[in-house]
């Protein structure tokens, strides 16, 4: 393959009418020119310049070649000039992922924030749960996912990802508002034994969570319905057709016929996380959505946990 630095010495040196002027040009010393354009006229197998008295002129071979070479030249700075814009986030894309609950809250505002500061920079995202965004983001498909899991159920660390905590959630037992138990400060999961319970499809992380929970309080619950939206399952709620336990991040758009109270033994607490390439491989993009996920995640724990204190 030819040598784009070549290329640009026999440009110089074809436009500027002499390996002294293009020398100087390029801060090059006249040897080292000449040279180059020796290198690559043997690597052509022709001769690009007649060294007349009047200085160096194209041959027939050298037109050609200078003509390629001015539109592959071109084609380099555009690219460097894109690059540029994408290290300043003035151009490029950001592609994204999430779980429902975390798009509808912590990404949306996450999302508006980079928007306002980055406006020159494409997003897109995509509907996940984890166990299909880390494929993806492993395949290139995506470049940050948003992630979640439990103590008892940690996603398990990986080379050549990253992991940055957005949030930690607390879980609570969701029950219809004239439920017998929804005076309770605290309500003992043990009571709700007998109960039809609804939990995210299985097998699933959302799923296995409320399983475990309802065992680790003595009891096996008989699983109604299973969904992964929360909105669904907070109809189910209100229509009487069971109980289940709902994150923080689901609060915000509890119904008005619902509350939630915190649980003995207490809930599994629940980790959002923001999932990337490692540092080294992310873009500043990548960064900068970073940084601002750590910043609404902040925010949202703040604003939750005064919620809950007005409904307590």
């Amino acid at each position: 393959m030819l040598d784009v630095k070549r290329l640009g010495i026999l440009r110089e040196v074809a436009q500027r009418g002499s390996f002294s002027a293009a020398a100087d040009a390029l801060y090059l010393s006249q040897s080292a020119v000449s040279q180059q354009i020796a290198t690559l006229e043997r690597e052509v197998g022709m001769t690009l310049l007649d060294r007349t008295r009047e200085g160096p002129k194209l041959t027939d071979a050298g037109r050609v070649l200078v003509s390629h070479a001015e539109a592959a030249i071109a084609r380099l700075e555009e690219a460097e000039r894109e690059l540029a814009a994408i290290a300043g986030l003035e151009g490029g894309e950001l592609r994204l992922a999430s779980f429902p609950s975390a798009s509808a809250t912590v990404l949306t505002e996450a999302v508006a924030v980079f928007h306002r500061r980055h406006p020159e920079v494409r997003l897109s995202v995509a509907d996940a749960e984890p166990e299909d965004s880390l494929p993806r983001l492993r395949g290139g498909e995506i470049d940050l996912a948003l992630t979640f899991d439990y103590p008892s159920l940690p996603q398990p660390e990986e080379r050549d990802l990253d992991r940055t905590l957005v949030l930690t959630e607390s879980m609570y037992v969701a029950l219809p508002a004239d439920h017998p138990l929804a005076t309770r400060q605290v309500v003992p999961l043990s009571e709700l034994a007998d109960y039809e319970w609804l939990c995210g499809s299985c097998p699933s992380s959302c799923g296995e969570v409320v399983i475990s929970a309802c065992r680790d309080a003595g009891f096996e619950p008989r699983i109604g319905f299973e969904s992964d939206d929360y909105h669904v399952m907070q109809g189910f709620i209100a229509a009487g057709l069971g109980v289940t336990l709902l994150p923080d991040l689901a609060l915000p758009t509890l119904r008005s016929d619902l509350v939630v109270r915190p649980t003995a033994p207490p809930a599994p607490m629940r980790s959002v996380w923001a999932v990337s390439r490692n540092k080294g491989s992310r873009s500043p993009a990548s960064e900068a959505m970073l940084s601002i996920l750590v910043e609404v995640g902040a925010s949202l724990s703040t604003r939750n946990a005064k919620r809950l204190e007005l409904v307590a």
